[in-house]
């Protein structure tokens, strides 16, 4: 299991659709995404439950968000933890869009 002097990194699988962290290059957790035209749709994050209390599900989406913006996309928050993430972090609101049922359409018919 990791330590506290672990090696934490963030990716971008741009293959998969799908941000990572990981620990000591062991892949711990993703945020998923379906890119629909300047729209990037976050649907789903997880990050291992033993590492739970880390902060690590929150360094995933700062990155994610960042990225996505200088990318030049907007944000739809239909994960629930994006969403509330976003909610209380500022410097979001900007770029961020609401979840509309055309956006879960959209993840339904492209998510893998």
């Amino acid at each position: 299991m990791p330590g506290d002097t672990d090696d934490t990194v963030v990716t971008h699988d741009t293959g998969h659709h799908r941000y990572e962290i990981l620990i000591d290059g062991t892949v711990v957790g993703r945020a998923e995404y379906v890119d629909d035209h300047e729209q990037r749709i976050f649907h789903h994050t997880e990050v291992d439950p033993e590492l739970s209390g880390r902060g690590l599900a929150s360094t995933l989406i700062r990155f994610a968000l960042d990225d996505t913006r200088a990318a030049g996309k907007r944000i739809v928050p239909v994960c629930p933890y994006v969403r509330r993430w976003v909610s209380t972090h500022q410097g979001y609101a900007d770029i961020l869009d609401p979840v509309t049922p055309d956006a879960v359409a959209t993840v339904r018919r492209r998510a893998r």
